[in-house]
């Protein structure tokens, strides 16, 4: 089940006369099988194809972009560079030390400048319910601050909720806070130029976690309105299905509070080989990864294709939630930007050409909807990026290896 505080969402209005634009990125790994993708229309209103059907109740709302690359880097491990990498602003010859074109990722780049005016710059998610340690953290993040420095997705809808809405928490840190300041004031008087410097730098970091607290405080009103329930489940104990919208409740949820506007959903990590359970999609468990090198056999096949499905599926419940949401004259989903998307294209061949990516929503009226754009061939994903952040408020005519905004986005 989901959160039951989705009713109260639907019935709540958004107060501002103008409601602010968010983004987030919903991200399944392992690519997608290619022939039920793709679909044989082009244009407005094109026929969905068999993996794309669960979107038939909100086609209206969505777009469908084909022919968008990234460059595959030699060197790193395919499905390790497809997560980590998927949202880089890197360049492909901007490599990190360990060998990644990875630096500070599109969602923390429209966060410096969304996440001023909200409690929380942003909010990374994931639904990896592993318990074993299998993989790197490359296959397991898509967020990061730059290379080394990765914006750790949280795992728990428990600690999710205690970080977005335990209001009593914060204020109890706003009072510690009070008392590290003092301390620090204390000391300015006593210390050495270079010293000086670090505590300048450290009470920066201080200010900036008060601000926050500020921010979070500020927002009570229309949190204690919703009436929002912890989720009582364990994480561990979810059906795939429960997990992923009880994580993309939380996620909507602060995206309409205005707690944060910009927001990452990782379905699952890439690779893993560990087996995972899908509840009333097969009847055992089954390993996805595993699935994509054995796409020649016709069952095995089959089967990928109704995992593609499932993901959909998760994906337009979540897209129809956002749409219920009244805000202003509007919906929430009017107002996002919202990306299905992968790092992988075929999970087979490890290509990242041609990458699977769907757009909820219009950004306030801004973009085109019920259209599959196919771009030429080789245009860089990075395109789509550098569109998306400059809707945004982000001012830059270059991220990575664009070679301008992505033509037809705007409508």
């Amino acid at each position: 089940m989901a959160l039951p505080f989705l009713e109260a969402m639907q019935a709540r209005g958004a107060k501002a006369a103008k409601p602010p634009k968010r983004v987030a990125f919903f991200y399944t790994p392992n690519g997608v099988a290619q022939q039920a993708w793709h679909p044989k229309e082009l244009g407005h209103n094109f026929a969905l194809s068999p993996t794309l059907k669960p979107l038939e109740k909100v086609r209206q709302k969505i777009s469908l972009f084909t022919n968008l690359d990234r460059v595959k880097v030699a060197g790193t491990d395919g499905h390790a560079q497809a997560g980590a990498c998927y949202l880089s602003t890197a360049a492909p010859d901007e490599l990190s030390p360990a060998g990644y074109p990875l630096k500070r990722t599109i969602d923390q780049v429209i966060a410096d400048v969304a996440g001023k005016s909200t409690a929380f710059r942003s909010l990374e998610l994931s639904c990896n319910s592993f318990t074993d340690n299998r993989e790197s953290v490359y296959f397991d993040n898509i967020s990061w601050y730059g290379h080394g420095h990765v914006a750790r997705s949280i795992k728990d809808p428990r600690k999710v909720f205690q970080r977005l809405f335990n209001v009593q928490e914060h204020q109890a840190n706003a009072s510690v806070l009070d008392l590290v300041m003092a301390d620090a004031k204390d000391l300015q008087t006593k210390l050495g130029r270079l010293d000086r410097h670090k505590l300048d730098e450290y009470m920066d970091s201080v200010r900036t976690v008060e601000q926050q607290i500020e921010r979070i405080t500020k927002r009570q009103v229309d949190i204690r309105d919703l009436d929002i329930e912890q989720p009582e489940k364990l994480w561990t104990t979810m059906r795939r299905d429960e997990y992923i919208q009880v994580m993309g409740d939380l996620m909507i949820l602060a995206l309409q509070t205005d707690l944060t506007r910009v927001s990452t959903l990782m379905v699952a990590p890439e690779r893993w080989d560990t087996p995972l359970m899908f509840e009333d999609v097969f009847d055992k468990p089954i390993r996805h990864h595993g699935w994509t090198h054995n796409q020649k056999n016709q069952q095995v096949l089959h089967d990928l294709e109704k995992l593609d499905r499932f993901h959909m599926k998760q994906y337009a419940r979540l897209v129809a939630k956002m749409d219920a949401i009244q805000e202003g004259e509007g919906t929430l989903l009017g107002n996002m930007m919202f990306t299905y998307g992968s790092g992988l294209s075929s999970g087979m061949l490890h290509v990242y050409t041609d990458l699977p990516t769907v757009i909820a929503g219009s950004a306030g009226g801004l973009l085109k909807t019920n259209r599959h754009d196919q771009h030429a061939k080789g245009t860089p994903i990075a395109n789509l990026w550098l569109s998306m952040a400059n809707l945004m408020g982000v001012k830059t005519d270059k991220i990575g290896d664009s070679t301008g905004p992505l033509k037809g986005f705007l409508a």
